[in-house]
Formats: C-alpha cells, sequence, structure tokens
C-alpha cells in the first residue's frame, strides 16, 4: 500500500516538473517571439514601471490592454496608453479632449500626479487602451523573465530538478533490482 502511494506520487512529481518545464519554455519562448510583449487573446500585456497610476494601478503590475484602431473615440476618464515625444510607452488617464478644427489632442495626467502630462497626446500616438484587467506584482517577474539571466534560469531550474528527480528514481529502481537478485541468489543458495 505504502509502496503504491508512493511510486504514485513519484509519478505525479515528474508529471509536475515536466510540466513546468514546458510551460516555462513555452512562456519565454512566446515572450521572445513577441518582442518581450506578450500578448493573449488579442489583448497586449504591459508591465507598470512607475507609480504615476496609483492607486488605481500599482507599480510593478502587469495590465491587459487591448490595441486600438479607432483612435479618435476616447472620452475624459479613458486610459490610454500612447507613445510619448521619447518613445516610451505611457499608460495614463485621458483628463480632457481637445479640439481645433480638423485637429484632436487628449490632455492625459497620470492619477498620483500633481498636473497633467506635458504634452498633449496626438491620436496616432495612442496605441491601446487599458481594460481594467490588473495582476499587481507580477510585472516584476515578467521583466525578469525578459532578462537574459532570468530566461535561461527558468529553463535551467526546472530540467536540473527533472534530472536530479530522475536520478534519484534511478538509483532507487536499481537498489530494488539489486535487492530481488541477491534475494534470488540466497534463495538458490539455501535450496
Amino acid at each position: 500500500m505504502i509502496k503504491k502511494a508512493i511510486k504514485a506520487f513519484s509519478n505525479l512529481l515528474s508529471a509536475i516538473l515536466f510540466s513546468i518545464i514546458i510551460l516555462t519554455t513555452l512562456t519565454v519562448m512566446i515572450s521572445k517571439a513577441s518582442s518581450g510583449e506578450p500578448n493573449l487573446f488579442g489583448y497586449q500585456l504591459k508591465t507598470v514601471l512607475s507609480g504615476s497610476m496609483e492607486p488605481s494601478i500599482q507599480t510593478g503590475s502587469v495590465i491587459a490592454v487591448k490595441p486600438v484602431e479607432d483612435h479618435k473615440g476616447f472620452q475624459k476618464g479613458d486610459i490610454i496608453t500612447f507613445i510619448n515625444e521619447d518613445d516610451l510607452l505611457i499608460t495614463h488617464r485621458v483628463i480632457e479632449v481637445k479640439s481645433s478644427g480638423n485637429q484632436l489632442s487628449y490632455i492625459t495626467k497620470g492619477d498620483n500626479n500633481d498636473g497633467a502630462d506635458r504634452d498633449p497626446v496626438l491620436p496616432q500616438n495612442v496605441k491601446a487602451e487599458y481594460t481594467g484587467f490588473t495582476v499587481p506584482y507580477a510585472g516584476y517577474f515578467l521583466n525578469w523573465i525578459n532578462s537574459k539571466i532570468g530566461s535561461a534560469l527558468l529553463l535551467i531550474i526546472p530540467g536540473l530538478l527533472l534530472i536530479t528527480y530522475s536520478i534519484f528514481a534511478i538509483r532507487k529502481a536499481l537498489s530494488g533490482i539489486d535487492r530481488k537478485n541477491k534475494n534470488h541468489i540466497s534463495e538458490q543458495r539455501s535450496s
């Protein structure tokens, strides 16, 4: 009974380790293939690097944003992701929509900032809209995965665990075979 439980636990542990290796490999491959920007069901996952949107969005969170086709359909209160003049992606709230003739622009502000952003956002610079989905602190992990060390360790550590476990299982199986052989030899000598 105990041997069956140990064997079942051993098989379960092997399956879990193998699943971890497959999952981490896929995570790293998808992340690298999408230039470090994971996509899930048409949504982009972005890491929040500053506290400008706190308390709505915490630093280090992962947020889901939906890439936009209509760059002109935003209203006051919407949270958008845009490229600023330094080619940085920023996610801030629209606090005013300005229209001057044919020219449309958005005045944005981080919820935690004292004042509005310095430059208005042009519609063509808006890349996505925040969906309201946030995973707190997961951004630290995603950034680590995208680093060279993180990618390597996510592939190496589960592999080493599986190899270590395999060595342990093989040694245990070999010692079981040795015991059976010794018992068989002892039985033959005594007969």
